[in-house]
């Protein structure tokens, strides 16, 4: 959530010029070079074309359009900074976002629809994995392990 989604302006200029920057801010968050538009667009393809169940040809389940909501509330809390992910679904319908440099560097987050995020990564030969809850901002723990991934090329992705 930008800061500017509460409203803070009381005059008619005021209101009108808070409205324009907010515009303007998502126009910049949803830009194909600088911010998560083409994150979001294959978010939506992903969310469409597993709607239904069976959506593999192999008895997959279908996404919930909460699983959807979750992941791109994710998208939007994360830092103008991080890499974008790969967006992907599961066959037990949960959406999935992978950040992928390496066999051996790689983080990939599983999004159910009661906003729990089940994450897995690997350093080298170390791996980490957890689940946390998702209240609107990425987890410490799962935003140092993107970063991680991300560190030497993350403008290189946006």
């Amino acid at each position: 959530m930008l800061a500017l989604d509460v409203p803070t302006a009381f005059s008619d200029e005021a209101i009108a010029v808070e409205k324009l920057t907010r515009e303007e801010i998502e126009r910049f968050v949803d830009s194909e070079s600088l911010g998560i538009g083409s994150a979001l667009r294959e978010l939506n393809r992903v969310c469409q074309d597993c709607q239904l169940p069976n959506w593999d040809g192999d008895g997959a389940l279908a996404v919930e359009d909460a699983s959807c909501y979750n992941a791109e509330r994710l998208l939007r809390s994360l830092p103008w900074d991080c890499p974008l992910p790969e967006v992907g679904v599961e066959t037990d319908g949960q959406i999935t976002l992978d950040w992928h440099r390496s066999p051996r560097s790689t983080v990939s987050i599983s999004i159910t629809p009661e906003a729990n995020l089940h994450y897995a990564a690997l350093f080298g030969a170390y791996p980490s994995y957890g689940t946390e809850p998702f209240f609107g901002e990425v987890p410490e723990t799962i935003l140092s392990l993107i970063r991680r991934v991300g560190l030497n090329d993350r403008f290189q992705q946006r």
